[in-house]
């Protein structure tokens, strides 16, 4: 064990677990949130009723502690949630349920939020920007999806001041959630028993009791096992019938997905999946490099078979590590797929990557439709001024003055908390590591997650490799070819033509050549060409 390491750890103890700074809070340009549990202890489980109130004076208005709770203002079973994050971090985050007089379960409208009665009060510690989660959530939504609603607030737990979280929503079966048929315990036979079904990918806790293993192993890990669990019903409420048939309906996608057939329309994977949700739950995670991603927090959901019947991807869940914000495995450098690169990067870890992505990508049908929905996305809600202007308008709020009372009370600004990437010495100084992480990563999946497809002639394959991308000298051009003329093209993203190279290869096979010699650091389009058609586009970059 090096000193470094150990010196490392006793510093992150000494600040993960070092009490909270007392402050007096007494009002706010955010919601408020006032609980008191009446003497009792927040515990993992079983959960605990205490009261809670929300006040919010709309916008443009200060909240005050002493003000009438306008929101909310009754009875909650609260109890701590999180994985890593309830042992490891003093500021704890809670799920609530709402309750009525009588004690029953009851739905109501949070802060503008449709009405629902189980919620989660997110507390975010080690992402010093305080929008991770919130940002990835608003950037799933604007793809059309479902994810879920945020409103940031400040919590006060009997008296003592907590600082920022934000209020969501639970991801559950619900008509304004993920809206699939409910699934009562008597439905089980028919059309009935095809769904609604919830499953996940992710660590066990209270709420997850055992669920059912994958018969295919992750590619290179064959003494690991990917193991499902059941979210909808839940694992302590479904019945034998129903584990019967979403089991068996996950092990025939896998077989389909596996088999020498997989990329046939109607007998592959295609006959299982819906290929849409997938295609923009893997944006989703490659877009924040999630290290996480598609290992933990990772949601499908399957509706009835008279109701279409296919698995969905989603919804997303769980971005705090995303970003940039997590030093192993995947890392916090802005360039590198998690799908393909974390089970070889980490293959001791518990909880791998199900094999499916990468053989996803093997189907040349799904890569083009990944391309084409990232360009779509990178023209309209993704682009880099669209995404920064999102956090901008964030941070703005933030910065007012509940940033400021969140790190007096929680000193984590400049100082390492696991599983930090970058340790930055202030608040403006984070949100902007964050913005240019962004700029980075986006740049980066344009010149690696695209692909032009061009009409050419057949005798002109499409197969044509460029790399390494991103490339430290020069990058190669391989071609599989005819014997015949080939002229390479590269140019500034403003259009400026910087090499013009034409190329003979002297003979039917493979050609190879060397190029960007003479470029400087930074981001390109080529073009290649033969016989006047184009069969070759992209982005490089040389590092």
């Amino acid at each position: 064990m090096s000193k470094t390491w150990l010196g490392n750890f006793i510093f992150f103890l000494a600040v993960a677990f070092s009490p909270a700074a007392a402050q007096t809070f007494q009002s706010s340009n955010l919601p408020i949130v006032i609980i008191n549990t009446n003497g009792f202890n927040i515990l993992d489980e079983p959960k605990v009723t205490v009261d809670m109130k929300i006040i919010d004076n709309g916008p443009g208005k200060r909240n005050n502690v002493t003000d009438v709770a306008n929101v909310y203002n009754g009875k909650v079973a609260i109890e701590l949630r999180g994985s890593s994050s309830r042992v490891l971090f003093p500021k704890k985050q809670y799920a609530v349920e709402l309750r009525n007089a009588a004690g029953a379960d009851t739905a109501v409208s949070l802060l503008g939020l449709p009405a629902e009665e189980d919620w989660v009060l997110s507390a975010p510690y080690n992402d010093k920007t305080l929008m991770r989660d919130v940002l990835a959530y608003k950037l799933g939504r604007s793809m059309g999806r479902y994810a879920p609603r945020t409103k940031y607030c400040e919590l006060v737990l009997n008296g003592n001041y907590q600082g920022v979280y934000f209020l969501n929503e639970k991801i559950k079966r619900d008509k304004n959630r993920v809206d699939i048929s409910s699934l009562e315990p008597n439905e089980i036979s028919g059309d009935d028993l095809t769904g609604g079904y919830i499953i996940k990918l992710d660590k066990v806790d209270g709420s997850s009791g055992p669920g059912f293993v994958s018969e295919f192993p992750p590619r290179s890990a064959v003494n690991k096992k990917i193991t499902f669990q059941y979210e909808y019903p839940k694992w302590d409420e479904i019945v034998p019938q129903q584990k019967t048939y979403i089991a068996n309906f996950i092990s025939q996608f896998e077989r389909a997905l596996a088999g020498s057939s997989f990329a046939d329309p109607d007998q592959g994977y295609a006959k299982y999946i819906d290929i849409d949700s997938f295609v923009d739950f893997l944006i989703m995670n490659e877009l924040t490099k999630n290290v996480d991603g598609y290992r933990l927090s990772s949601f499908f959901y399957k509706q009835k078979d008279s109701q279409g019947g296919k698995l969905f991807a989603g919804p997303i869940w769980d971005f705090n590590l995303g970003f940039g914000n997590a030093n192993y495995c995947t890392s916090g450098e802005p360039s590198g797929f998690v799908y393909s690169e974390f089970n070889r990067l980490c293959p001791n870890d518990t909880w791998l990557i199900p094999f499916w992505w990468e053989q996803l990508f093997r189907d040349a049908n799904f890569a083009k439709k990944v391309s084409e929905r990232w360009v779509s996305l990178r023209n309209g809600k993704f682009s880099t001024a669209s995404i920064h202007a999102y956090i901008d308008s964030v941070a703005a709020v933030l910065n007012q003055e509940s940033q400021q009372r969140n790190f007096q009370t929680w000193p984590v600004m400049n100082s390492y908390v696991w599983p930090n990437f970058y340790v930055g010495p202030s608040f403006e100084a984070e949100v902007n590591w964050l913005k240019g992480w962004i700029g980075q990563r986006t740049t980066w999946l344009d010149a690696n997650l695209t692909q032009l497809v061009t009409d050419v002639e057949e005798n002109i394959p499409l197969k044509t490799q460029v790399y390494p991308n991103p490339f430290p000298s020069v990058f190669r051009v391989q071609i599989p070819s005819r014997a015949g003329t080939f002229r390479l093209r590269i140019y500034s993203m403003t259009g400026t033509l910087l090499e013009d190279h034409v190329v003979q290869a002297e003979q039917n096979g493979v050609f190879n050549a060397s190029f960007g010699g003479s470029l400087a650091r930074g981001l390109y389009l080529y073009r290649i060409s033969s016989a006047g058609k184009e069969i070759a586009a992209g982005k490089v970059i040389k590092q």
